[in-house]
Parts: C-alpha cells; sequence; structure tokens
C-alpha cells in the first residue's frame, strides 16, 4: 500500500474521511483517533452514515459512502475528527422495497449498528423516549481501556460448578436489599459476601444486551408492566445501561466490566442468559430498528411469501444458520469473553438454532458447530435451553461436539411429580439422580444442568404454595404463563397461618434442594429460594417490575433456618468431590462398594423399575482416587410418603460410625453432625430427606 492511502482524501463540513478497515464490524475508535466503521448488507444499493449529537433529533453530518468504500458485500469507512464522547451514530440503507419478497429497505430510515457497542438515550431505567421518534435507538462508540489487573475467565471444571440464576434489577432493587445502587450491576457487587456465604460459585444473569423496557408496555390497574425479563434483544454487543448506576456518565460497560472482575476475585464465574433465537424487531408489523431494514432477507427466517417465521414464540427467528448471521452470534460471543471476560453463556431456545433456512432441524447445525469448535471460545461454558417454541424438544438429544451442557428438564419435572407423591416417578429419578445416564452416558453427567426452579415459573415457595399460577397482575386475564406447574399447595391455596402446613412446605422445599445437591450433574438454584422468596402465585412475572420480581430480603431473617439448610447442603457438596464426577462408575472403588448404590427401607434392596416412594442412595467417596483425607459415606434418606417410614442402613466398614448431618423435619442444621446412637437403621419422618455421613469414629 502507498503512504499516501494512509491519509484521508475526501472531507465535508470539515470532517475528512477516507476508506476504511472490513475488520471489526462495527465502530472502532483507532489509535490515531479516527473512527472506523463497517457494517454488512448484501442487497443494498446504498448506504449513509449519520452522525448526531447526544439527544439532538437532527444529525449533524451525514456521509453517503462512495463505490469505492464497499468492499464486497461491506461498507467501510473511517472518519476523523469526532468527538466520540458526545457522537451517536446510525445508518440509512437504499435498496429495494419488496416485502412479499422480503425486501424492506427504507432510505428514510436511520437504523442502529447491529454491532454498537452502546446504545445512546437508555442510561434510565424506566425513562420513556417518545414513540414516534424516527431514531430511538442510536450507537455510541466506546474505548475499550479498562484496566483488568490481570483477570481472566475462571475455567473451573464444569462439574465443580453451583449456578444462581439471578435478574440483575430484582436482585438488589427491593428497599429491603441493603445496597446502595438498588437494581444494578454495582448493587450485585454489594452482595457477593451473601453470595460467598451461600457457597455457589458462578452466577447466570438474566438478559444484560441492550434492550428496550418499554417495548409492548402497558397501564393496569396505574401500574407500568414492562419487557421487565429482557428476551428480546436491541443490540447483542452493548450491555444494559438501565442497570448501570454510572450511565448517566457513560460508564455502563466499565461498570459491568467491574463486576466481572470483582466476581472473579471472589472465585464466583459469570454465564449470560443470551438470545440469538429472535430480536426486538417482532413480525411483519414489528419496528424498524436494526437488521430489518439492513439486510432483512439474510438475517430473519421467512416464508416464500416474505412473512416471519415464528419459531421463537416473539415474532420473528433469525437466520443463525446463514454464513453472515452465523459470523455475526460468534464475533457477539468472542467479544463478551474477550473484552468483558465472561465465563459462559446460556443460550435462550437454543434449538431454534439448529434448525435451517425453512425451519427444519439439522443433524449438524453450522453454527452450533462453529461454537463448538471456536478458538476463542474453547474454554467457555455453553449451556443449551434445549426446545423451542415451534414444538423441538431436545432434552437429551442437542447436537454437543463435546461441549454443550443442557437445561435438563427432565429432571425438573420428574423431581417435582415425585415429591409431592407420585411414585411412578421413582425409576426416572433414580436416572435422574445418577446424572441421567440414559440420556448423557457418552458425555457425562456434567453435561445435565439440574434444576427445580428457574426464572419462567414458580419459584420454590410457590411451587408448595399454589396449585394453580395466579397471573392477573399480568393484564391477559391468567392467560398467560404454563398451566403444567407440577406444583401442590400442602392443603391450602396460597398465605396461611397453619403451622402444620407451613411445616410441610419447609420440608418439601427442603426435600427437593436436597435431593438437587446430591444429584450428580451441574445444580441450578433460583435466586431466592434459599430463603423462600415467593411471587405470591404469578408464574411469568416476564412484565413485573414490583415485589412481585423484587427478592425479599426480609425473607432471609425470617427464613434463616431455611437458608442454613441450604448453605449446609452446598458445604457438603463443595467438600466431597464424589458427587461432583462426571463419570458413570457403576462398580466397586477402593471403598469395597459401589460409588452409588440405590437402597429400599432394607439396605441393597430396592427393585428400581418399581413404583416408590421411599428409597436411599449413598456414595461411597474413595479417598485415594478423589484426594480426601479419608474415605465417606453420604447416606441420602428419600420419603416422600405421608407416613414415617425406618430405614436400615448399609453396614460400614469397621471404625466407621454413622452421623446425621441434615434433616429436613428439622428447623435448621445444629452446626455439628450428630452421632447416630443406632448405626443400623434410622427413622424418617414422613414427607422428609436426611442426609447421613459415614465417617471414622471421632
Amino acid at each position: 500500500m502507498r503512504l499516501i492511502d494512509t491519509f484521508p482524501t475526501n472531507e465535508i463540513n470539515g470532517f475528512r474521511y477516507r476508506a476504511g478497515r472490513v475488520f471489526p464490524f462495527g465502530a472502532t475508535l483507532d489509535a490515531s483517533g479516527a473512527v472506523n466503521f463497517s457494517i454488512y448488507s448484501k442487497e443494498a444499493t446504498g448506504c449513509t452514515l449519520v452522525l448526531y449529537h447526544h439527544g439532538q433529533d437532527k444529525p449533524f453530518l451525514e456521509i453517503p459512502f462512495p463505490d469505492e468504500f464497499r468492499i464486497g458485500d461491506v461498507y467501510t469507512m473511517m472518519v476523523y475528527g469526532i468527538n466520540t464522547e458526545t457522537t451517536e451514530y446510525g445508518y440509512r440503507f437504499d435498496g429495494p422495497y419488496y416485502p412479499g419478497k422480503g425486501l424492506l429497505f427504507d432510505k428514510n430510515r436511520v437504523l442502529l449498528d447491529p454491532y454498537a457497542k452502546s446504545v445512546s438515550g437508555r442510561c434510565v431505567w424506566g425513562r420513556e423516549h417518545d414513540p414516534l421518534a424516527p431514531f430511538q435507538y442510536r450507537g455510541q462508540v466506546i474505548a475499550e481501556d479498562y484496566a483488568w489487573e490481570g483477570d481472566k475467565p475462571l475455567e473451573y471444571r464444569s462439574s465443580d460448578l453451583i449456578i444462581y440464576e439471578m435478574h440483575v434489577r430484582s436482585f438488589t432493587k427491593n428497599e429491603n436489599s441493603n445496597v446502595r445502587h438498588k437494581g444494578t450491576y454495582n448493587g450485585i457487587i454489594d452482595k457477593i459476601p451473601y453470595l460467598k456465604e451461600l457457597g455457589v460459585n458462578c452466577i447466570e444473569l438474566l438478559p444484560v444486551f441492550e434492550f428496550d423496557e418499554f417495548e409492548n408496555s402497558r397501564e393496569i390497574n396505574g401500574k407500568t408492566l414492562y419487557n421487565y425479563w429482557g428476551y428480546s434483544t436491541v443490540a447483542f454487543f452493548a450491555p444494559k445501561a438501565g442497570y448501570a448506576a454510572s450511565a448517566r456518565f457513560g460508564m455502563q460497560a466499565d461498570e459491568f466490566k467491574n463486576l466481572v472482575k470483582t466476581l472473579h476475585k471472589n472465585g464466583i464465574e459469570v454465564i449470560l442468559d443470551v438470545v440469538f433465537n429472535h430480536t426486538a424487531e417482532g413480525n411483519e408489523n414489528g419496528p424498524y430498528i436494526s437488521y430489518r431494514g439492513i439486510d432483512n432477507r439474510t438475517y430473519y427466517l421467512l416464508t416464500p411469501e416474505g412473512y416471519y417465521y415464528n419459531f421463537s414464540g416473539c415474532g420473528n427467528t433469525m437466520n443463525c444458520n446463514d454464513p453472515v448471521v452465523r459470523n455475526m452470534v460468534i464475533d457477539c460471543l468472542r467479544y463478551w469473553v474477550t473484552a468483558y471476560h465472561v465465563d459462559g453463556f446460556r443460550f435462550d431456545l437454543a434449538s431454534i438454532l439448529t434448525r435451517d433456512e425453512n425451519g427444519a432441524p439439522m443433524m449438524n447445525p453450522p453454527l452450533l458447530d462453529s461454537i463448538s469448535h471456536d478458538a476463542v471460545l474453547g474454554r467457555s461454558i455453553l449451556i443449551a435451553e434445549a426446545w423451542d417454541a415451534g414444538g423441538l424438544y431436545q432434552v437429551g438429544s442437542f447436537p454437543s461436539w463435546g461441549r454443550w451442557y443442557e437445561w435438563n428438564g427432565k429432571y425438573r419435572d420428574c423431581l417435582r411429580k415425585f415429591i409431592k407423591g407420585e411414585g411412578g416417578c421413582a425409576p426416572e429419578l433414580f436416572h435422574r439422580i445418577r446424572g441421567s445416564e440414559d440420556m448423557y452416558g457418552l458425555r457425562g453427567s456434567s453435561f445435565s444442568v439440574n434444576f427445580i426452579t428457574c426464572h419462567d415459573g414458580f419459584t420454590l415457595y410457590d411451587l408448595v404454595s399454589y396449585n394453580e399460577k395466579h397471573n392477573l397482575d399480568n393484564g391477559e386475564d391468567n392467560r398467560d404463563g404454563t398451566n403444567d406447574n407440577e406444583s401442590w399447595n400442602c392443603g391450602t391455596e396460597g398465605d396461611t397461618d397453619d403451622t402444620g402446613i407451613l411445616s410441610l412446605r419447609y420440608r418439601q422445599m427442603k426435600n427437593m434442594l436436597t435431593i438437587l445437591l446430591t444429584s450428580r450433574g451441574i445444580p441450578m438454584m433460583l435466586s431466592g429460594d434459599e430463603f423462600a422468596n415467593t411471587q405470591w402465585g404469578n408464574n411469568n412475572a416476564y412484565c413485573q417490575d414490583s415485589e412481585i420480581s423484587w427478592l425479599d430480603w426480609a425473607l432471609l431473617k425470617k427464613n434463616k433456618n431455611l437458608f442454613s439448610y441450604v448453605k449446609k447442603l452446598v458445604s457438603i457438596r463443595n467438600e466431597h468431590p464424589v458427587l461432583r464426577t462426571e463419570y458413570f462408575d457403576n462398580g466397586n472403588n477402593g471403598t469395597g462398594y459401589p460409588e452409588l448404590s440405590f437402597h429400599g427401607t432394607k439396605a441393597w434392596d430396592i427393585d428400581q423399575g418399581a413404583p416408590g416412594l421411599v428409597f436411599g442412595y449413598m456414595f461411597a467417596e474413595d479417598h485415594i482416587k478423589y484426594g480426601t483425607k479419608e474415605d465417606c459415606f453420604i447416606y441420602v434418606a428419600v420419603n416422600a410418603h405421608w407416613e414415617d417410614h425406618c430405614f436400615e442402613l448399609p453396614s460400614l466398614p469397621d471404625g466407621f460410625s454413622w452421623y446425621l448431618a441434615l434433616e429436613a423435619y428439622q428447623d435448621g442444621p445444629s452446626g455439628r453432625e450428630t452421632k447416630l446412637t443406632d448405626r443400623r437403621s434410622f427413622t424418617l419422618g414422613q414427607r422428609s430427606t436426611a442426609v447421613l455421613m459415614g465417617k471414622k469414629k471421632k
């Protein structure tokens, strides 16, 4: 290249510009102070860069891309003299408008850059924008100069993870959260001591990519209902500014990076819930934000008539296996790993990512293949919600390449049914406790992400307090939300002062958590379940920016015993690697016992193919194999029956005794394990669980 080619050769209104670099896409600040703009459109006939001063309705500069600035299907330009701290940008695209063919170009519309690293004007949560404004979503250029101080993703073994799912705003928005910046990234930082006390080592954040909380917002009984969860992305490369306490200073990116770095310093990984299956542009009646007006036929799955396939249930479906869209998704994931140091991703309705351009599922989807083998993502956690709204259900069969873990919906459903008294689920539950070997036998138990509750559905307390959903506050006449909850209210719907019912509810919560945290696979808990947080029967709080969604931290004090019980369970799991192994070792180990065995009320006597409500399971931890100080036995007694039962305990080697570590009937752990006076049997009350430890006599 000649030296002269590196200098601007064009000028408009005092701003110099020249042909730019194709990669990276987006708006990138150059070392010289210039900004490189690069954007793809296959079918546009022209593109114009549009620059605004912050908050101004009219642009101060528009620069059409000369023909020589287009390389292949990419428009690229380097512009000098822009004050990036006060400038917003977008694009106009010219081209054919034939809706029946899926072509929707409109040169009068200014569109958001799909690679925008920041979206301006969204710095205050709940501040509504003019719905008639022609350009509501404007890109901003950010400096990638954050001081990471040697931080990097933690790269824990997947089998060692305990995932804690949370919504950034809900976690600390309540006044009783006692944090300074409520409902923000900084608010989570203030709660890190709490997370460490609980013992979790990974948080999974509901969507933090920029979204519009006013999408489909409405007033119901004087209260604004929002797009609260954020499963409708506006900008995949930009953090949600409304979650940042410092967003009014344009520091949302740095605030999120500071959250990740501080969590890492405290041994906690960060997984992002990502939504690549659809965008906020909706169906044929949706708004022009970005993709629709840039290259509609590339970015979306369209019918032959130009309509949008809707496998997401949200109006459109991204054409994720198109090479350009596939590259965008991978660029996005790489960006969050490199620029934000996140540890992994959970993919919403991930089965959509397996569909071809006609919507049919593929055996080897190119996008998933590319992600699985990408060098930058080589050690990132990849979790699939292995189903979609179009009826595709791939739990246990999601294309994996040895990389993809799965939300195990079968685990959730089976455990819920069993604990409420459906003994016919017992044979399946044995598989789930083993780590779902019937589904993941060729991969390993850590490919199963086990959970009871998540953001979508009842909280754990509501699961044992309501037979029916109570979603009237959502303004949809209780039609929204699933009707298939597998819940049981223990005798009374909702709030009650009946001590017997309350006692049963707390046992039922402990029962489910006991099995969850002693099952092989990756356990995931919903934030607040550890202290019986409630949504008062709302099983679809997607629109509720209110006490319905906000964690009530007063319940932590009220339900301290439940919290202590869960904390003890977590500590047992963290202390005993036999509970976390990813291998299906069904033979005897160095202890002389099977590594995992199942029992009836009589030791070693159980028909694992028969229905039942009472059983036990025992882990034998070989100290040589697992690098612990001494052998240990962990026996979990499960009684989902409405009568007490006596368990004959497996005999232990000479010198070992049984100790009671946890019992759901107790208010909480006593702080020390109690040696059983009868080393051969243990009586467990109705609808209860217990954890016993077989150790050398103290």
